[in-house]
């Protein structure tokens, strides 16, 4: 499986470390102490505060509670707002198709958990999925720019199966790309394999948890993930930080 890393670009990458930093010396602990609560080595906590490190969503949460902190505190302002491909207030950051209540309430809680603000819009069958994506029914209003960048998608779906659903979503040129995280209760080896030979981006055994998430999924477009600042994520102002 691939690793998803959320900071990736060399001026996202500085300002995180800087934030690091900030939120360390603010509990005034060395980058020893900080790698020891962690389970980090002090090597790569030296590198993400040097702004040297790709930073994966694991490691970021670690970092978070080591620092006591919630995961949006480590993303300053600057960060968020420099990204380009940043939704809309309207939009959606990704698509939930799933229709088991309780496998809708983990995976919502596992997000809850990790205090990300992504929009999250949940459908119930693979027919709905489909008329959400493709701006058909009820969901014609919406517009072309909020397609959800990422659509994490149930295998057993009422109506349409998860099959059929990522298959029309891959013919059809305008989600083409759209990365698509499988959903499933076990690793079936030929479900799997068709999942690959249709173009899934990977998959996730339920129920889902936010670590489970953060392993499987692929690199995809940073922008999916990041979470809002505080103030944004809560309309409170966000604690200021000190300076590095």
């Amino acid at each position: 499986m691939h690793e998803l890393h959320l900071v990736e670009k060399i001026d996202d990458k500085a300002l995180f470390g800087a934030s690091v930093k900030a939120w360390r010396n603010r509990l005034g602990i060395s980058q020893e102490v900080l790698a020891e609560r962690s389970d980090l080595h002090r090597t790569y906590i030296s590198d993400v505060e040097r702004g040297a490190r790709n930073l994966s969503l694991e490691s970021i949460m670690r970092l978070a509670r080591a620092l006591n902190v919630s995961v949006a505190a480590l993303f300053p302002a600057d960060l968020v707002k420099g990204q380009t491909n940043s939704p809309s207030r309207e939009s959606v950051d990704i698509l939930l198709v799933e229709d088991n209540p309780d496998d809708v309430e983990l995976t919502l809680q596992a997000f809850k958990q990790a205090r990300f603000a992504n929009r999250v819009q949940v459908v119930a069958d693979g027919q709905e999925a489909l008329d959400f994506l493709f701006f058909r029914g009820k969901y014609a209003r919406r517009r072309p720019t909020e397609r959800p960048p990422v659509v994490l998608l149930d295998l057993q779906l009422p109506k349409l199966s998860g099959l059929e659903v990522l298959r029309e979503l891959r013919a059809d040129r305008r989600t083409a790309a759209v990365p698509v995280v499988i959903l499933t209760t076990s690793v079936d080896v030929e479900n799997m394999t068709e999942c690959k030979r249709l173009g899934a981006d990977s998959y996730i055994v339920k129920p889902v948890s936010f670590e489970r998430l953060s392993r499987a999924t692929p690199p995809l477009n940073l922008s999916w993930a990041l979470v809002k600042p505080v103030e944004q994520a809560n309309g409170k102002a966000a604690p200021k930080q000190a300076a590095p």
